[in-house]
């Protein structure tokens, strides 16, 4: 309606008379609100009289098809304003703490480490600015271990998932059949074996893996093959990376650890030589969550062949090994007995702390090391490099390892 504004207050009466039952749509809100406006400024609307206010009140919501609420809310902001105007949206939402070069650099510090729970990655970060003061994780140093998740659930991110699978065991008449008992004391093991898969009928190699009951210390070793003459020098080369003596040797009941050439090792260590019980999934647990967490995510589940256990070996000792001890966290569970006696186990974020950081955490730490090494030594390999530094030297250590073992062997002539 062009000339609506103009009509007199009979006109308006007589128009609504006469199109009582005709129903009537307006354009778009900017166009209807600026009608509405021309209409209530040539009436003057604010000088008249009750009743024919409510005329106009009328004539507006005929036309324009708003409602009762929506009329008065218009006329209201004429009155008050002298205008209607359409009201912007408004979005409300949270500020956003966290950029999306935090973001990026959350997603590079879980390449690097493998991507860990998420109370391990948050100790790393808080690690990489307190301790080795990398500025460029000052707000990630702060992130809550939901809020990290979060992150990670966002669309510039990328999930990854690993499952593992337990080894079946043999039955033997070495060592005790118990749960070790380390009392939280230091150097006492448990140790398993993870086969990297068969091709086309050839072996590939076995990872040995142990790890320290109370501080979780990690040792990792490669062998081409499992039988005894093999695997017996990894083994004590593997365990002679402990900093601490080895007062406790605990395994499933794999025949390559059952068997006199380990239980004789053990001897001359005076080591206390225990292995599973039956129906007892728990005993060895530690080592075989290990397995999944460690030797399957970083190793995948590819064959490589036996030739290449050397060169693992040499890269678990200069790369892994130091990363698990020194910069890789772990949870450290607190466990608590209910009214039935069962064991609750509970993480907290301060739970999560590396091996070496457990170790220092022990009363009388020193007394458990090795001779002629201190905790002021292995703080400062710890310290000589940050914890995601390692990682990615390490993984590009691993890349290039990997790289090599998948490189076909080049025939033999005679």
């Amino acid at each position: 309606m062009q000339n609506a504004e103009s009509l007199s207050q009979d006109q308006i009466q007589e128009f609504l008379r006469s199109s009582e039952p005709i129903e009537f749509t307006s354009g778009g809100r900017e166009e209807r609100y600026l009608w509405v406006e021309r209409v209530l400024a040539a009436q003057k609307y604010g000088e008249l009289k009750k009743r024919e206010r409510g005329w106009v009140r009328a004539f507006v919501r005929k036309v324009t098809g708003l409602s009762e609420a929506q009329s008065t809310r218009v006329i209201r902001a004429f009155l008050d304003h002298g205008a209607v105007r359409a009201q912007p949206y408004q979005r409300h939402k949270f500020a956003a703490k966290y950029t999306v070069g935090d973001i990026a650099l959350l997603a590079e510090v879980d390449r690097a480490h493998g991507r860990l729970s998420g109370p391990a990655t948050r100790r790393i970060l808080q690690r990489a600015y307190e301790q080795f003061g990398e500025k460029q994780y000052e707000r990630l140093a702060q992130i809550s271990v939901a809020h990290l998740y979060n992150l990670r659930a966002s669309a510039r991110y990328r999930n990854q998932a690993a499952v593992f699978e337990p080894t079946r065991s043999t039955a033997a008449a070495i060592g005790q059949r118990r749960k070790p008992d380390p009392q939280g004391r230091p150097g006492y093991v448990r140790v398993d074996t993870v086969h990297q898969g068969d091709s086309a009928g050839a072996k590939g190699v076995y990872h040995i893996h142990a790890v320290d009951a109370v501080t979780q210390w990690q040792g990792v070793g490669c062998t081409e093959k499992i039988s005894e003459a093999y695997l017996v020098p990894v083994l004590a080369a593997v365990l002679a990376q402990f900093p601490f003596p080895i007062r406790g040797f605990h395994t499933d009941n794999g025949s390559e650890y059952i068997n006199h050439r380990v239980a004789e090792m053990l001897r001359k260590l005076h080591a206390a030589f225990t292995k599973s019980r039956a129906c007892r999934s728990q005993d060895n647990a530690l080592v075989e969550g290990k397995n999944g967490a460690v030797i399957r995510k970083l190793m995948g589940y590819g064959h490589i062949a036996g030739q290449h256990a050397a060169a693992l070996q040499e890269f678990y000792v200069e790369h892994l090994n130091p990363y698990l001890n020194f910069h890789r966290p772990c949870g450290f569970a607190n466990v608590s007995l209910d009214e039935r006696g069962r064991r609750t186990r509970k993480y907290k974020a301060e739970d999560y702390r590396t091996p070496l950081e457990k170790l220092q955490s022990l009363p009388e730490a020193e007394r458990f090391l090795k001779p002629g090494l201190s905790l002021r030594e292995l703080e400062k390999r710890a310290l000589a490099i940050s914890d995601t530094e390692c990682a990615r030297r390490m993984s590009a250590a691993k890349a290039k390892l990997l790289q090599q073992c998948q490189t076909p062997a080049l025939p033999k002539f005679r």
